[in-house]
């Protein structure tokens, strides 16, 4: 599975955002799909993660209630609308895909990462 993330930029505090990470092969369905991001200086952390079907979601505490992870498994894409955006949003944000059905909040859970889009939010 090879991912591309796209989407990120630079949006004003309170803005909003779309990420897309698009998946090549015909197994897409087959995997729990999560976004990760990393901030300067800080390691990577878990922002979101989708299960196979769509049916179940999971937000890390400082986005939950601002972000949203959704699926089209027909279109091999995955995607994270982010609002209320505040500028320790900021980070290089990646998509990863786990061989699984529900997805894990840990790098090591995931098999295929994608490039990092970078987002940037200014205040």
């Amino acid at each position: 599975v090879q991912l591309q993330a796209s989407g990120g930029g630079l949006v004003q505090a309170g803005g909003s955002l779309r990420l897309s990470c698009a998946a090549s092969g015909r197994t897409f369905s087959s995997y729990a799909m999560g976004w990760f991001r990393q901030a300067p200086g800080k390691e990577r952390e878990f922002v979101a993660v989708i299960s196979w079907s769509g049916g179940s979601t999971y937000y890390a505490d400082s986005v939950k209630g601002r972000f949203t992870i959704s699926r089209d498994n027909a279109k091999n894409t995955v995607y994270l609308q982010m609002g209320s955006l505040k500028p320790e949003d900021t980070a290089v944000y990646y998509c990863a895909a786990a061989y699984s059905d529900q997805g894990s909040y840990y790098e090591g859970g995931y098999d295929y990462w994608g490039q990092g889009t970078q987002v940037t939010v200014s205040s």
